[in-house]
């Protein structure tokens, strides 16, 4: 959680767990090479009978062949297991161990191609002015993530007093705001801005017959429930080996004991004579036992201690068989439902470990939030008029205009009739005496209704326009591009409805014969185009000066 390093690996020690025990160890199951010295063995790789690699996910880098796998939730692993050997569809989302709210839309089953977001787990707390921290995304630790937004403060994205970490068993990072900044315009920002989103991006490599293979989560879950499945078989067969080799013995020895074939042996003086003698007194019975006797049973029954044969109770004898002979059925059963078998294992393992293994991760679907639209107004942007210079770092000799984030776009108009979208940067040249600086929104639907003269002495037009699509930095020219056009009136409005309730008069320069010297213009009757259009006609003759009619 914290992301302090752990202790040198000679300071740790580890065993197996009860619960690794039964998913992982089997001494005969396990395939064993000896050590670089051929003094100990050691295991190839352990028989698992659990999806291990999908419940703790795993992460490495190869050329070509980077794999990362998300971890998923135990009792999901389980109930997934038993979908797939009852033939059911299933579906199966990462859960992580830091918690958090995850978005999974494109998951795409772990394979390449595919993410998921997760967000920490952001909270008001109950002190005005404070977030609390919660949860973390998988993959950041708490001192990342106090680290990512320091820095997002110290570069002006964010704007917070101080950061404090609480974290001790669980995470806890307080983040004190600085007062007047509201918490719902924060957290989209701490989103946005810090590692309090992620986004993380799966892909399932796994080494199948010694050779690399892309499988998704679901064909790795299959492969693992049908390999649990198939080593359950080999655990039954070697349990009804060892129950019906224990029968042949235990039948072998009660028919020694019980038919005194142990006496026929005392006057023997050689092996031979003794393995004779037994041989002979078996022969009878012989046809009593499931299998063939061998040498090595009969040399057995010599081993058996006089001890053993002195306290020999018939009747335990054959309680003792008869509780085999159960055992062995059981198992036979076993064997020929293997798949019920196998579901009722998994819901064993379930109610013995699953208890305390509840979803950590919260899934959820969440927008994603633009940069622009998250960035928190820190800054001031300032305006020094007659050099033409604007920017938040103007504050000494500058004049403020509006509150604004350093990742905003501002437009500007000039007396020329051009325009140009910026970034809002420390300082930036303009042009001398804008007539128009406004906050840049490249969704929203603002109307421009510009008039303008078309050269030094031209004729007067009108237009009404939208910006739609531009590039930053780049200077655009409303009017015709004739030397010496001037802007006479200029507007703004939110919306083309706000546009058409605007009347302008056209005031005319006087001249002889000329009677009327107003014009007057309804904007209604000029139609919304885009920026490009040179607009309609309004005046052939000298034009005086446009308002807006009162």
């Amino acid at each position: 959680l914290t992301g302090d390093e752990a202790a040198a690996g000679r300071y740790i020690e580890a065993r197996l767990s009860k619960f690794a025990k039964d998913i992982l160890f089997n001494d005969r199951l396990t395939v064993w090479a000896s050590s670089y010295d051929n003094r100990k063995r050691e295991p190839v790789h352990f028989p698992a009978k659990f999806p291990i690699l999908l419940a703790q996910g795993v992460e490495g880098i190869a050329v070509g062949l980077a794999c990362k796998i998300l971890p998923h939730n135990f009792n999901e692993l389980i109930d997934a297991c038993i979908e797939v050997l009852r033939g059911n569809p299933f579906t199966l989302m990462p859960d992580f161990p830091t918690g958090a709210i995850m978005d999974a839309s494109d998951y795409n089953d772990g394979l390449r191609g595919g993410k998921v977001r997760v967000r920490a787990r952001i909270e008001e707390s109950k002190k005005k002015g404070i977030l609390r921290i919660s949860e973390i995304p998988f993959g950041t630790t708490s001192g990342a993530l106090i680290d990512s937004i320091l820095s997002a403060n110290e570069k002006g994205k964010i704007k917070i007093a101080k950061v404090e970490d609480m974290t001790a068993e669980k995470i806890e990072i307080l983040v004190h705001l600085v007062p007047g900044t509201e918490s719902a315009e924060m957290i989209p920002a701490l989103y946005v801005f810090t590692d309090c989103e992620v986004s993380i991006s799966p892909n399932a490599v796994v080494i199948r017959d010694d050779k690399p293979a892309f499988m998704s989560v679901s064909e790795l879950l299959k492969h693992s429930a049908e390999q649990t499945k198939d080593l359950l078989r080999r655990e039954l067969e070697m349990r009804l080996g060892d129950l019906e080799e224990k029968w042949h013995f235990s039948s072998l020895e009660k028919i020694f004991i019980e038919k005194r074939i142990y006496r026929s042996i005392e006057e023997c003086t050689t092996w031979e004579a003794v393995m004779a003698a037994i041989w002979k007194g078996l022969k009878p019975w012989l046809k009593l036992l499931r299998r063939e006797v061998t040498d090595d049973d009969v040399k057995a029954l010599t081993e058996i201690k006089i001890k053993r044969i002195s306290k020999f109770n018939s009747f335990e004898a054959d309680e003792f068989l008869r509780g085999l002979e159960d055992q062995i059925d059981v198992t036979k059963g076993y064997l020929a439902q293997l798949t019920r078998y196998t579901i009722n294992w998994f819901k064993d393992l379930k109610k013995k470990y699953g208890a305390d293994r509840q979803r950590r991760t919260e899934i959820a679907t969440f927008d994603r939030v633009a940069a622009s639209a998250a960035a928190v107004a820190t800054e001031t942007l300032y305006i020094q008029r007659a050099e033409g210079y604007m920017g938040y770092g103007l504050k000494r000799g500058g004049e403020p205009l509006f509150k604004c984030s350093r990742l905003d776009d501002v437009i500007v108009f000039l007396e020329d009739g051009s325009v140009r979208v910026s970034r809002v940067s420390e300082k930036a040249f303009f042009g001398p005496n804008p007539m128009y600086v406004s906050l840049f929104n490249r969704e929203a639907t603002t109307v421009y209704t510009l008039f303008y003269r078309d050269g030094s002495r031209g004729r007067l037009y009108a237009k009404r326009f939208t910006i739609g699509g531009i590039t930053r930095d780049t200077v655009y020219d409303l009017t015709k591009g004739s030397k010496g056009s001037k802007v006479l009136y200029f507007a703004a409005h939110p919306t083309e409805a706000d546009s058409n309730t605007l009347q302008v008069v056209v005031h005319l320069q006087p001249a002889p014969r000329l009677r009327k010297l107003e014009i007057d213009v309804n904007l209604a009757d000029i139609a919304v185009k885009n920026r490009s259009a040179q607009g309609i006609v309004v005046a052939e003759t000298t034009v005086k000066r446009v308002s807006r009619r009162r």
